[in-house]
């Protein structure tokens, strides 16, 4: 009888399965992060976190309508130092139940990059993803770090001078060509890439006349946005050998099927769980798991990069 199976293989750790919690959703608290491991997360990403203490935008910050959710939270953090003992306090309860810890940072200079992995690594997560996409962030080059090759392998370059841990980059989906993108990163030390962020977009309120969200623009997800994610992923997939963490519209099984296709090892998962709570993780893995032994696919591996080979 054939033995179909979620479990995984990630920078050599063996996960339970390739769903992971995206960052910036429960991403805030210990117990929140083991609540979704609890639930069925293969791994968990903190929210992130910079240099200093940020309180983000004023409400409203977030809304969801019919294409999936459009949020400019304005990257909420209480600072790398005080980030420290939240990720040793979830890394010891992760570590009892199997499941990675990453962690999220970004910076508004490539030194600052720097400086918050160095802080972010006392506290020893299985990976730091650094996030050079958000469209919250100025940064010294005057666009997002994730906007150029040269942008991303300095904060690359910087970042793994610092620590001695697996680092992802977390890209951004509205450049020119995100392959490019990777391989600079790839080649400034990169164990992984997390692709993708979330899209630039706006809702306006008509009867207000005025946009909806306080900062006017701001991050679309959820469904609308995965056409576009797996167009990222698979480009990725055929310009670097470094392994996807696949973000972007991932809320059904089929869909993590697919993003598997385009070349990602991991899934990524925020709208669907901001949406319908962490119980999103088993329902997903159980209609991946369905999928898969209808398909005659016995493991995650069979699956990774098939539409690539086509």
């Amino acid at each position: 009888m054939t033995e179909y199976k979620l479990s995984c293989s990630f920078l050599r750790q063996t996960m339970h399965n390739p769903l992971v919690l995206a960052s910036g959703i429960l991403g805030t608290s210990a117990s929140l992060l083991e609540r979704a491991a609890l639930e069925g997360a293969g791994a968990v990403t903190t929210k992130s976190c910079g240099p200093e203490p940020r309180a983000g935008h004023p409400n409203p910050v977030a809304l969801a309508w019919d294409g999936g959710v459009i949020n400019a939270v304005g990257l909420t953090n209480p600072g790398a130092h005080e980030e420290v003992p939240l990720l040793q306090a979830a890394k010891k309860r992760l570590a009892a139940l199997g499941v990675p810890l990453f962690a999220s940072i970004f910076a508004p200079t490539t030194e600052q990059f720097a400086e918050v992995a160095r802080i972010i690594a006392e506290a020893d997560p299985d990976l730091i993803e650094v996030n050079i996409s958000c469209p919250n962030v100025a940064s010294e080059f005057g666009t997002p770090f994730s906007a150029t090759a040269e942008s991303a392998a300095a904060v690359t370059r910087a970042v793994r001078a610092a620590v001695n841990l697996p680092i992802s980059v977390k890209l951004a989906p509205n450049v020119a060509n995100i392959g490019q993108i990777a391989k600079a990163v790839a080649e400034e030390g990169a164990d992984a890439v997390t692709a993708i962020n979330t899209m630039p977009a706006m809702l306006i309120d008509a009867a207000a006349g005025k946009p909806i969200l306080y900062n006017r623009s701001g991050g679309l997800s959820g469904p609308a946005l995965k056409p576009i994610a797996l167009r990222c992923v698979y480009e990725i997939a055929r310009s670097v050998t470094l392994p996807i963490i696949g973000t972007g519209g991932i809320s059904t099984g089929m869909d993590a099927a697919e993003m598997l296709m385009a070349g990602a090892s991991l899934v990524g998962i925020g709208s669907a769980v901001w949406q319908d709570g962490p119980a999103a993780f088993a329902r997903i893995g159980s209609e991946l798991l369905a999928f898969m032994q209808t398909a005659g696919y016995e493991s995650i591996e069979s699956l990774r990069g098939r539409a690539i080979t086509q």
